[in-house]
């Protein structure tokens, strides 16, 4: 591994458990464990697996007209946002593409914004630019994810959190920032902590019979599976919301004709729509991944796929892609692998039903 690569405050336990670690996003991060992929995904979606995010950006922002000037920024507005609410939203660029995909959630005076590990620092100097008043600061937290139908049953201090809000508790000793959200299609939390106390944390939770460690392989899948789009696939700088699925959210009032209608970046191309995001279906026992392009019954290539995996709960490939936006929902495709055509199915997504305890 190369020594610049960063590492999170649960690397050695990671090595510990026999993790393989890989490069990702600028940290070396485990992929998977001894038991492999496979076998935790079927654990995540049959009981609590335990992720390690905390390569991911957290983020406090404060400063004078906080709500306001965030507004200027984010398509999001905060009228009616009660405190302790999590909302999903987008950070735009001139164009209307997606330069990255953020977790906000508003607290009595500050907000809490959680971004993509890749995106980080690009993103605090765009909202710094955007926002020159507010104050950015950067938490040092360990963020572990512990998703899965028995994730309330080993975290009963988040028992009483709604679905998407969050609040401070207490967790063997430690205070973390707890919220109720993921990125697997299953219920589950996000839990913030601080660094020194997180291979505590951890190792308390691991040691629950309920739950198993999860690398960031399975992690994929699950979130595929549920149809939950990833930065840099689904969505990049070149994509607007509408065309990657995401045009939910920006909040009502600031659409076309709302109370707060634009005033953030690429306001006037939010609804620009080239191509747009479909899941797919393999009749073939054969992986299409990313990149594979997608024809249609003449040869003619109308999309291509930008995320793809054997599903393991479906035991069938399944794929997200963008096509043109003409290709209709009844249309039947073939993806191109190794230059051989392969029949897939346009789908309604998501490929395995989310399961948030709302």
């Amino acid at each position: 591994m190369s020594s610049a690569l960063r590492r999170t405050p649960l690397h050695a336990l990671h090595l510990e458990l026999g993790a393989r670690m890989v490069p990702f996003a600028g940290y070396e991060m485990p992929v998977q464990y001894a038991e492999g992929l496979r076998a935790e995904h079927l654990w995540t979606r049959a009981s609590a697996g335990l992720f390690d995010v905390s390569h991911m950006g957290q983020l406090r922002v404060r400063g004078p007209g906080l709500f306001a000037a965030l507004e200027r920024a984010l398509p999001v507005d905060f009228d009616g946002w009660p405190a302790g609410m999590q909302k999903y939203s987008l950070l735009l660029n001139e164009r209307g593409g997606i330069d990255d995909d953020l977790m906000v959630t508003r607290l009595e005076n500050e907000v809490a914004i959680v971004v993509n590990a890749a995106c980080k620092d690009t993103d605090i100097v765009r909202l710094c630019a955007l926002c020159p008043e507010l104050e950015f600061s950067t938490l040092d937290d360990a963020l572990i994810a512990l998703q899965g139908p028995r994730a309330e049953e080993v975290l009963a201090e988040g028992s009483g959190l709604k679905f998407m809000h969050a609040e401070s508790m207490k967790i063997g000793g430690a205070e973390c920032f707890v919220s109720r959200s993921g990125y697997t299609g299953e219920d589950g939390f996000e839990i913030s902590v601080p660094a020194s106390q997180a291979d505590t944390l951890a190792r308390m939770l691991l040691a629950l019979p309920a739950v198993k460690p999860v690398g960031l392989g399975a992690r994929d899948t699950l979130r595929l599976e549920a149809a939950l789009p990833l930065y840099g696939q689904e969505m990049d700088s070149d994509t607007t919301p509408r065309e990657a699925g995401l045009a939910w959210a920006i909040a009502r009032s600031r659409r076309a004709g709302g109370s707060k209608a634009g005033g953030f970046p690429g306001a006037a191309f939010v609804d620009r729509a080239r191509s747009r995001l479909v899941g797919l279906i393999g009749s073939e026992p054969v992986p299409v991944r990313i990149g594979a392009p997608l024809c249609n019954a003449s040869g003619t290539v109308v999309g291509k796929v930008t995320s793809g995996t054997v599903s393991p709960s479906l035991g069938k490939p399944v794929m997200l892609a963008k096509v043109d936006a003409g290709v209709a929902d009844t249309s039947q495709l073939n993806a191109l692998v190794r230059n051989q055509p392969r029949p897939v199915t346009i789908v309604p997504l998501p490929f395995v039903p989310k399961r948030y305890k709302r």
